[in-house]
């Protein structure tokens, strides 16, 4: 179930990127809600909210990493992991390898999906930019959780 959800993950990001390539790289922003959402087509040759510019190599070597720990927890764990904790690794892993999919194809990631809060933009980001970080969340919740029970 793990491997099917992973790779469902990862198609969605990748399909979704390949839409905004198709459909917003040369005609520009589509607003979805006024002055609040729009998909916006954005290269990403950084890192999260675009630091580290132009850091490729670097980014592949970190990647590789995180992915190779990410494999050994879900798969190599397995047993040791509730479903909180596999499903926040697995959005984490999928996340990953959706923009080490872009880094290695296009030597960019495409971020689209831009939200203005209160008259100030918020970065740019993509599907597998929030998988990253919903796993995260995930991932921290539960770790307090587990603290918590032991104390």
């Amino acid at each position: 179930m793990v491997s099917i959800l992973l790779i469902a993950l990862i198609a969605l990001d990748q399909l979704s990127k390949l839409w905004v390539l198709a459909n917003l790289k040369e005609s520009g922003p589509m607003e979805i809600i006024p002055d609040f959402f729009q998909l916006l087509y954005v290269e990403n040759r950084g890192a999260a909210f675009g630091i580290l510019q132009d850091g490729r190599p670097l980014f592949i070597v970190i990647t590789l990493a995180v992915i190779g720990a990410l494999i050994y927890a879900l798969y190599g764990k397995k047993h040791d992991l509730d479903r909180v904790m596999q499903s926040a690794l697995v959005l984490i892993l999928a996340g990953a390898v959706g923009n080490f999919i872009d880094r290695l194809r296009l030597h960019y990631v495409v971020d689209f999906l831009s939200f203005n809060f209160f008259g100030h933009p918020f970065a740019v980001f993509n599907l597998a930019d929030a998988m990253i970080v919903v796993g995260t969340v995930l991932l921290i919740v539960q770790l307090f959780l587990k603290e918590e029970q032991k104390s």
